[in-house]
């Protein structure tokens, strides 16, 4: 059996019964900041999947991210009662937010991918494969090329899950008015 097929077997194990080192590794993350760089991927096997390549200029860090739907402050005038909801869903994905907030953290780097490493009752938590746009082994690097190319991908949702939560993953039938997002569509003018 493959090394990295057993690898993502024993990780599944510990998401399906809850082991302990599992919730250890939680309870440590939560105490930690929102957005911390770590030095190697927490699934070896995941992050390979991905394009990960253990060399200088490729970066993991891992986000902290709230689960649930967003809330909106209370309105104190007077609305219609199908105007008074609080609780909204995003319209983009909890792991397209954790691409975006390390974006936006790492100013210097592109996003290449994501992955989910674990969860709690509040909060979700991803590693997100960032590469340095300037560092020369990245530049150098054909599969990089590409990537470093595109500025501000996880903004513009060209990465995985970017491409997930505009609708645009899926082909064939049913998705006419997919591209190049979901509500360009519904803005263009009926002639």
């Amino acid at each position: 059996m493959n090394a990295y097929r057993q690898i993502n077997r024993s990780f599944q194990q510990t998401y399906r019964t809850r082991s302990q080192q599992l919730k250890q590794r939680i309870a440590m993350w939560r105490s930690q900041s929102p957005i911390e760089r770590v030095e190697r991927p927490t699934n070896v096997a995941r992050a390979r999947e991905l394009g990960y390549k253990a060399k200088q200029g490729v970066i993991i860090a891992r986000v902290r991210v709230d689960r649930g739907l967003s809330k909106r402050r209370k309105i104190q005038a007077g609305r219609k009662p199908s105007k008074e909801g609080r609780f909204y869903a995003f319209r983009k994905s909890l792991q397209a937010r954790a691409e975006e907030r390390a974006s936006n953290r790492f100013t210097n780097c592109e996003v290449l991918n994501s992955y989910f490493v674990g969860e709690d009752g509040n909060f979700k938590f991803f590693e997100v494969i960032l590469l340095d746009r300037t560092h020369p082994s990245v530049m150098g690097d054909s599969n990089y090329a590409n990537v470093i190319a595109q500025r501000g991908r996880s903004t513009r949702g060209l990465t995985s899950a970017g491409k997930r939560f505009r609708g645009i993953i899926k082909k064939g039938f049913g998705t006419t008015r997919n591209r190049p997002s979901v509500t360009s569509g519904m803005s263009r003018r009926q002639e």
